[in-house]
């Protein structure tokens, strides 16, 4: 009864009454709290009128259980004891209150289990439909027991009611200020409540009133129930106050004064619809809504409707938002219902299904009689007496636009227009989707679809809706699908933006932020891009000054913007060369000279360019920096010589980079390398580094030696220096230079081995960056010969793209070419590269190609010549097949030889070990006879003479080396014969070392593999094996003695026979046999002085 008109009256009663003392005013109800009511119009009289019933009996039944989870359970069964209890009394009907239909739903069922099938159970709440409802008022023979919401306490009176039942609970409508929903909960009732479902069994004999609560619960709670004014939205009532100028709502005469925070929540509504301004007074739009007797979010859809021309539409949903929603849903016709309803759903919007719904209505009300259509709503589960206020609303409606002078639409209105009209008064109703069926909305609040949406299952990403419900969750009711784009320009003002990482951007020449957008806390748009220079001016000039100026971030064809670039990265190499960083000034010095000449307006590219025009028309070198503006001292000691821009790899200039960044991958010196180019660099060269740096790390290789050996060289500095005067990349590798250049100051001789190379630090250390011919990162690396072993293939066969179709040929058999220079120089990329000319063996031919090393195109040349010479000579090659002495000897003890040791020996294919060694014999044969120890040939003269001059020594040279090649395979078949008789024990070690050194001496191929001089001593190396074998047996310790001497160094030999191909390495291998002579036999005379320091010597130089 105390609904919000009532009060909203009253308190303008109250405000009217000193004006019309001539008025009088009588208020009548039967829950009235009438002290209050006395007092508010200035201590008014009270009558009160006893009613005429019968006398009630209240009866406590309180349940046993005090468990919350328990409460539905224990109601249930406190209910049906309590009819049973009543039942015995005699007869009448019951009354039972519930607080809603879910309720009712279970008593009912409870219920008709347990009473006989001739007691009638009827439901009885405000959505039933009037048919329904009617069940009740027709009594008959039978009990009947009504289940009844808070409908049945004062709106209307259910006759033949002789027992009530009150579990003491009603769902009462409250809305949340702070969530700004309108929450349904389960409340205990007020005493005045009470009272009145007790007297509901009073009026037609004496009752009894079962209420399931003891009477001290009854004492405790309030006399009266909240008033509607306390428990609601205000936004209506105080858009009727000012539009009626009735002043500030706190100081309105409400009975009940609502408490100043609801005042406030509803004027940020009536903000929300644009009814109000920042200061509260009304706006055109709120004296607009003002005039429409709705919801105000309701007339705010209808306003907004005009201006998108679809008023037709939103009239007829708006008068359908404001009545009871027509479908019915009986209890138990429910599926029937749905499937009636589905008819006019839609899965995009529950709104067009009021639009649906009234053309289906329309339609019949045009061709059916009035008793056909309320027999067709009946079958289609609809209200006909609400489908009649719908037309009415919408009637009222009509008439009052119009006379506003809103114009509905004549042609229809499409889905965008319509929902973009709705949206303007559901702005704080819209949610997103976070989860499978979980939305959340404005405030962060929670919510779902109500499952009797048609976008129930398959909800939108975003969507509005036309209420909030909080029942056991919080449901979003009547919901549409919307897009977030439409939200922005509907919301206008309430729109919150937040700015976040301004930055410069170097395209559009301008500072830019991320932009959120966010209404009521909820993210419309979570992270545009806007120009941030309207919006903060002050900071987009600095960042304008700092990134695009100062960093040179930006694309500036300004001649002062080259300028001073350049200047600043020429400074900056400076630094990088020297590492410091200490000569170019900082940077706030450059920002505060831009920012002494640069207006604050000027925030971005444009702008700047504009101002810049002008201005330099007087005032040409206004931004011009000068190199004293830049540093903050000079550099002498950095010159083009100390830290060069490129360095030469094979007379090829590539560019060097100089970085200043400590734990950086490219710290120091980085030279870029075409892939191309790889196999031409010299890993000795890049030791030296640049001469800007060799100081340090000369400096830090002294201080990384023992301490024993290092304080031979104090002062480190003074030692450095000396050494800096003499030493040049041209004596080789850095190492032994400096070693050198130390002995000859101090007398001290330091090992390669004593360097300390893996301790220094990246800057110390070249670094390579290895490209392809586009210019493509391949691989970085510090060991260049690491890059060159991972890429020594694709080097070559990058440098094979290289084209020189005139210069390469191939099938050649005869000397045809007129000269086979040294080198030629390519072109790629504009690069001079160096190329190698190069024979290469074919077998029946040779091919004239181009090589990117030196020494591999001299490799392959010494083949390719002796094919020539052989395809010369062939009547002599096919006599020496047959002729050569003693072959079948040879043949028969090559036969047990084992496999080479070396990864790079290949056998011809398809050869026996006899026809390998006679091949092999031959080449060597050749080499002696044409190129060993003589000039090289580079020209077809060249050839021609040394075939004339040297091709009658050919037979004479290859018997020689039958001869020679004969004894060491004899005495290899002797010792492998001795070996593998009967040996001591104590000799185990002893005759693996020695098979161990037979397999590295004779093997398949060691004819053409053995150097000449050690093919020649190998007669003496098994000499000394034999002398080593005799001795073996009287002195065995003697043997282990000198075994532990040989077996470090050759244990070293092994572990890089397949890395190490210098001539330094060769050298040291034979060093090893002349050394184990010098241990074993030493009756045989070495080719030279031989020591273990002399071995250690020699692999340093490997």
């Amino acid at each position: 009864e105390r609904s919000l008109n009532i009060d909203f009256l009253l308190g303008y009663l109250k405000h009217l009454l000193p004006k019309r003392p001539d008025l009088k005013v009588i208020i009548t109800s039967a829950t009235i709290d009438t002290k209050r009511f006395s007092k508010h119009f200035n201590n008014a009289p009270v009558i009160e009128v006893t009613g005429r019933t019968y006398p009630v009996e209240i009866r406590y039944r309180p349940p046993a259980g005090e468990d919350e989870d328990q409460r539905d359970y224990d109601m249930i069964r406190g209910i049906i004891e309590a009819v049973d209890e009543l039942c015995r009394e005699g007869q009448g009907d019951v009354l039972i209150f519930l607080s809603g239909e879910r309720d009712i739903r279970d008593v009912s069922e409870a219920l008709r289990k347990h009473h006989p099938p001739q007691t009638e159970v009827l439901p009885l709440f405000a959505r039933q439909s009037a048919a329904e409802q009617n069940r009740v008022f027709k009594t008959g023979g039978h009990r009947r027991i009504i289940l009844a919401t808070n409908v049945a306490e004062t709106s209307l009176t259910v006759p033949g009611i002789r027992y009530v039942v009150d579990p003491g609970f009603a769902r009462i409508s409250r809305y949340s200020v702070r969530n700004k929903v309108q929450r349904l909960p389960i409340e205990k009732i007020s005493q005045s409540s009470a009272n009145q479902r007790s007297g509901r069994c009073g009026r037609v004999a004496a009752g009894i009133a079962i209420r399931l609560y003891d009477e001290d619960d009854y004492k405790n709670r309030p006399d009266f129930t909240d008033p509607e004014v306390l428990r609601t939205n205000l936004g209506s009532v105080i858009l009727q106050m000012s539009s009626l100028k009735l002043g500030d709502p706190a100081k309105f005469p409400f009975i009940n004064p609502p408490p100043q925070k609801m005042i406030n929540d509803g004027f940020r509504l009536l903000e929300e619809l644009n009814a109000v301004d920042k200061h509260r007074h009304l706006t055109d739009t709120g004296r607009q809504l003002a005039k429409l007797p709705i919801d105000p979010r309701i007339a705010r859809m209808v306003l907004g409707a005009q201006k998108l021309n679809c008023l037709t539409e939103v009239l007829i949903i708006a008068s359908a938002l404001s009545i009871q929603d027509p479908r019915e849903r009986p209890m138990d016709k429910e599926q029937a219902a749905d499937e009636a309803h589905s008819k006019y759903k839609d899965e995009r919007s529950d709104f067009l299904a009021f639009l649906k719904l009234w053309d289906l209505y329309h339609d019949k009300k045009k061709h059916l009689s009035q008793n056909k259509l309320r027999k067709f709503c009946r079958e289609n589960f609809l209200s006909f007496l609400r489908l009649r206020e719908w037309h009415d609303i919408h009637q009222q409606l009509h008439v009052q636009v119009t006379q506003m002078g809103l114009k509905p639409n004549k042609i229809p209105a499409e889905y965008q227009e319509i929902h973009q009209a709705l949206l303007s008064g559901l702005l704080s109703n819209i949610a997103i989707k976070t989860d499978k069926k979980e939305y959340t909305g404005t405030r962060n609040l929670k919510l779902h679809i109500f499952p009797g949406s048609g976008l129930h299952k398959k909800g939108p990403k975003w969507l509005m809706a036309a209420e909030l419900v909080e029942t056991g969750r919080l449901y979003a009711r009547i919901v549409a699908k919307i897009e977030p784009e439409w939200i922005e320009p509907v919301a206008g003002d309430l729109i919150r933006r937040q700015y976040s990482d301004p930055h410069w951007e170097k395209k559009p020449a301008q500072v830019t932020a991320f932009e959120q957008v966010s209404l009521y806390g909820l993210p419309i748009v979570a992270r545009r891009r806007v120009h941030f220079g309207p919006i903060d001016p002050a900071l987009s000039h600095e960042i304008f000054i700092r990134d695009a100026l100062v960093q040179g971030d930006w694309f500036c064809r300004a001649p002062f913007f080259k300028h001073n670039l350049d200047l600043i990265q020429s400074v900056e190499l400076l630094e990088q060369k020297s590492r410091r960083r200490d000569v170019l000034v900082d940077d706030e010095v450059l920002f505060e000279f831009y920012k002494q000449h640069i207006p604050e307006h000027i925030v971005n590219g444009a702008g700047f360019e504009r101002w810049r025009k002008k201005i330099e028309q007087d005032q040409a070198k206004l931004l011009f920096l000068n190199r004293d503006d830049l540093m903050q001292h000079q550099a002498e000691h950095i010159t083009a010589t100390t830290f060069p821009d490129q360095m030469l790899v094979n007379r090829v200039p590539l560019s060097l980079e100089y970085h200043f960044e400590p734990g950086k991958s490219h710290d120091g010196v980085t030279q870029t390398i075409p892939l191309s180019l790889l196999n031409q660099t010299d890993p000795e060269r890049y030791e030296w580094l640049v001469p800007g740096l060799l100081r340090d790390k000369i400096i830090f290789l002294i201080k990384s030696l023992p301490k024993s050996r290092r304080r031979h060289f104090i002062p480190v500095p003074k030692y450095a220096d000396d050494c800096l005067k003499t030493l040049s990349p041209d004596s080789g590798g850095l190492l032994p230079a400096l070693s050198q250049q130390l002995r000859k100051l101090t007398g001290i001789e330091i090992m390669l081995s004593e360097w300390n190379v893996t301790g220094l630090p990246p800057y110390l250390q070249m670094n390579f960056r290895l490209i392809d011919d586009d210019g493509k990162l391949l691989d970085e690396s510090r060991v260049l010969n690491q890059l060159k072993q991972d890429w020594a293939k694709d080097a070559a066969a990058s440098f094979r793209q290289i084209p020189d179709s005139d210069f390469e040929q191939q099938g050649i058999t005869a000397w045809t070419f007129d000269v086979l220079p040294e080198q030629i120089t390519l072109e790629q990329n504009g690069l001079e590269i160096f190329a190698y000319p190069a024979l290469v063996d074919k077998g029946d031919h040779v091919d004239l190609t181009l090589m990117d090393r030196q020494s591999q195109a001299r490799t392959y040349t010494d083949k390719g010549l002796r094919r020539l010479f052989m395809l010369s000579q062939g009547d002599s090659v096919k006599y020496l097949l047959k002729h050569l002495p003693n072959i079948q000897q040879m043949c028969l003890h090559y036969a047990n030889v084992p496999p080479s040791p070396y990864d790079d020996e290949v056998s011809e294919n398809n050869q026996t070990p006899c026809e390998q060694l006679k091949t092999d014999l031959i080449h060597v044969a050749f080499d002696r006879c044409f190129l060993l120890g003589q000039e090289k040939i580079h020209s077809k003269q060249d050839f021609e003479l040394r075939l004339e001059s040297r091709r009658s020594e050919l037979i004479n040279i290859a018997s020689d080396l039958a001869k020679q090649v004969t004894q060491p395979l004899a005495e290899y078949h002797a010792i492998a014969k001795r070996l593998s008789g009967k040996m001591p024990i104590t000799a185990i070690n002893a005759i693996k070392d020695i098979r161990e050194q037979l397999s590295h001496l004779l093997y398949q191929g060691f004819v053409h593999h053995t150097p000449d001089d050690a093919l020649k001593r190998l007669p003496m190396y098994f000499q000394a094996i034999g002398q080593r074998l005799d001795k073996l047996n009287s002195d065995p310790a003697r043997d282990r003695q000198w075994m532990n001497e040989i077996t470090p160094h050759w244990q070293r030999y092994l572990s890089n026979t397949n890395k190490q191909v210098s001539a330094e390495f060769e050298q040291y291998r034979w060093m090893l046999e002349e050394f184990r002579i010098s241990l074993f036999a030493q009756g045989i005379k070495t080719t030279q002085p031989i020591s273990a320091k002399r071995l250690e010597k020699q692999w340093q130089q490997c």
